[in-house]
């Protein structure tokens, strides 16, 4: 393995996934409650895998082939966000006791899943990210592909790690009812941002 070709894979990855999304929000939130948080990071960093390796190795390719893949996912995206983003609205809405982490019910491992999952494919941004940016970053490093999808992968669950299980250190402020109304208008905010612009083609 190319150390300095790896090197710079986890930098480009790490400095693409750290910018504030929805996947990123959801994991948060996860970490926060303590629910499901070990599925939700594999689910993420394992889905960011396999999309790294499908850029590094095929996404001209892809591209090429099915030239109907942008439009459909940015719409899917946006429909999918946008009612992720009503959601968090409602709970930002909801009356204090609803919003206390000891009295919210668990929900499924399931259903969490599914919303991991979600809003990792059904993201535009996401292939944008991993299948296209990095696809071309790694085309600099002929015969340094893996190495650099390595270091992007490894930069992929360092983060959901660090996120998911570093969210604990900020229960004591989520303690109150008042943190998670923010938490989750944000979260609301940023959702319907990136809906809009997906569904307007930006």
């Amino acid at each position: 393995m190319e150390l300095s070709v790896y090197a710079t894979g986890f930098t480009m990855g790490l400095g693409l996934i750290v910018a504030i999304g929805a996947q990123n929000a959801f994991v948060l939130r996860q970490g926060l409650r303590g629910e499901h948080v070990l599925a939700v990071v594999l689910a993420c960093a394992l889905s960011d895998a396999v999309l790294i390796a499908l850029g590094v190795t095929s996404f001209s390719a892809i591209a090429a082939v099915l030239p109907w893949l942008d439009p459909v996912m940015r719409l899917a995206g946006a429909a999918f966000l946008g009612w992720y983003a009503l959601r968090s609205l409602l709970s930002a809405l909801r009356s204090q006791g609803a919003l206390e982490a000891a009295a919210l019910e668990p929900a499924p491992l399931s259903r969490t899943l599914l919303t991991a999952l979600a809003l990792t494919w059904l993201n535009p941004h996401v292939y944008l990210d991993t299948v296209v940016l990095l696809g071309t970053i790694s085309t600099q490093f002929p015969g340094g592909e893996a190495s650099f999808a390595a270091g992007a992968t490894t930069a992929s669950f360092a983060f959901f790690v660090s996120l998911g299980y570093g969210a604990r250190w900020l229960r004591p402020i989520f303690a109150r009812p008042a943190a998670w109304r923010v938490l989750d208008g944000v979260i609301a905010l940023v959702m319907a941002a990136i809906a809009v612009k997906l569904a307007s083609g930006a």
